[in-house]
């Protein structure tokens, strides 16, 4: 717990009721949506403007005081536990849709939104904001922005970094910065706001943002590839693409994944393949969207696949797309504890991804269903476990790291949207080197030279040992 006069000066600067230290407040803000991760902090508040947040960071960092910024807690990597104690300041209370200016194609809005609440106030006006988190339901815009949130629409539209035009935000010192603004040219200076975005809540706390839309597309076709072979279906995502055809979703779910989400959803799909491809492809023009449709059903019949079938109505491809969303929620039914990574690679290698993660589970002796946005190569195994296993859970922790050493040597990655926090920690320096993650820790010094944002994450006390298998 804090001091009682610090806990005071909390109090007087949200106004009664919005600082809290009883045991509710504690608990539910000492985890997140990460596996067996979890830290109780001293305090959690609950700004309500950007100049409650700016005297809330001025008092932290006088007195050393972490802050731990959090919107909803959906993310999986750790991100917004409270390792080091200090306070949790939750954003929902600064949850406002500022404006829709229509003449600059541009939304400002505050970190709190619900993200989905957003989506739908767009497309009443006729527009789009394309990041589709799985947990857009639950998630914030300020949660989004923090994590570079991706989702199914990430191939063809790109992240949430893509769609940050402007922030406004608070530095440890308590002092207020604006970058960008409504501009789609500015290089005045280092880009400022494309560092904040994915920052993790490490440098600032994010108050305000505007984001670009674009115009909602007119038309959408939505089907489905089933696969005996799971690598005929990877390789289906390469053909598609190296035919120079960006569909704006392609979806890839193995055999597990398809059984639990099928059941859960009450779809009827044929429960002995090995492999789907979930694939939706929209734009302004029928006619296009039809040849592009066409040509992937070729592509798809070309490399092997099993059933190809179109949804017939809007409802039947909503009821798909939401199927693929729930995946991980359905995947958690089966056992206690459930593991969800994101490594990446390039898209050309998601078949030799594929094999490899399968492989990795036979050597470990473990179960990994894997999902995931394949169409930019970012594949999500997941691992159904039990935490009350230390050895099980042991040998997971060394097939997921032998996973992340596969896609690091196929070019790709350790995260592709899920961030670093602290669960990718011991990893970065496998991806970025000793000189990447020395240059990283001068800017987090720059930003906060008392290190009290979100301290505990990204920078691990320790690096882990690479594995380096040959493949």
């Amino acid at each position: 717990m804090l001091e009682p006069s610090l806990s005071r000066k909390l109090t007087e600067i949200v106004g009664d009721g919005f600082y809290r230290e009883d045991s509710e407040a504690l608990i539910t803000h000492s985890y997140d949506a990460t596996p067996m991760v979890q830290a109780l902090p001293d305090g959690v508040i609950y700004p309500a403007d950007k100049h409650q947040v700016a005297a809330i960071l001025k008092l932290a960092n006088e007195h050393r005081i972490p802050i731990v910024g959090r919107g909803a807690g959906t993310n999986l990597c750790g991100g917004t536990v409270p390792v080091e104690g200090g306070i949790v300041m939750v954003m929902n209370r600064m949850n406002k849709l500022l404006e829709i200016d229509q003449d600059n194609l541009t939304a400002t809005v505050q970190p709190g939104l619900n993200t989905k609440q957003f989506h739908l106030a767009l497309e009443e006006l006729g527009l789009f904001y394309p990041p589709d988190p799985s947990s857009m339901v639950i998630s914030t815009l300020g949660g989004n922005i923090m994590e570079c949130a991706g989702g199914l629409r990430g191939l063809k539209y790109g992240t949430t970094k893509d769609y940050v035009l402007g922030l406004e935000a608070v530095l440890p010192s308590g002092e207020i910065i604006r970058t960008g603004g409504k501009l789609y040219k500015d290089v005045a200076g280092y880009d400022l706001t494309k560092l904040l975005v994915g920052s993790e809540g490490t440098l600032a706390i994010v108050t305000e943002a505007v984001l670009k839309l674009v115009p909602a597309p007119k038309y959408k076709k939505t089907m489905v590839a089933m696969y005996r072979d799971i690598h005929a279906a990877a390789r289906t995502v390469s053909k598609i693409v190296g035919n120079r055809i960006i569909p704006a979703t392609l979806e890839f779910l193995d055999n597990a994944t398809i059984r639990v989400v099928a059941e859960f959803n009450k779809l009827d799909l044929p429960l002995d393949m090995e492999a789907m491809l979930l694939i939706e492809q929209d734009g302004g023009d029928q006619g296009l969207i039809d040849r592009d449709i066409d040509s992937i059903v070729a592509i798809c019949r070309q490399e092997g696949a099993d059933e190809v079938r179109m949804a017939q109505t809007a409802e039947e491809a909503e009821k798909l797309m939401t199927a693929r969303r729930s995946a991980l929620s359905t995947l958690a039914r089966i056992r206690p504890t459930t593991i969800l990574e994101d490594a990446t690679v390039p898209r050309s290698k998601i078949a030799e991804m594929v094999l490899a993660i399968n492989e990795i589970a036979h050597k470990y002796d473990v179960t990994i269903c894997t999902f995931g946005h394949a169409g930019d190569g970012n594949l999500h195994p997941t691992c159904p476990t039990d935490a009350r296993n230390p050895e099980e859970i042991h040998r997971v922790e060394e097939a997921f790291a032998e996973i992340f050493d596969a896609a690091i040597a196929l070019g790709g990655t350790i995260t592709g949207e899920h961030g670093v926090g602290t669960v990718k920690a011991p990893f970065l320096e496998w991806k970025i080197g000793p000189a990447g993650i020395e240059i990283m820790k001068g800017i987090k010094s720059v930003f906060d030279p008392n290190n009290i944002m979100n301290p505990g994450k990204i920078f691990a006390k320790q690096s882990r040992k690479r594995v380096v298998v040959q493949r």
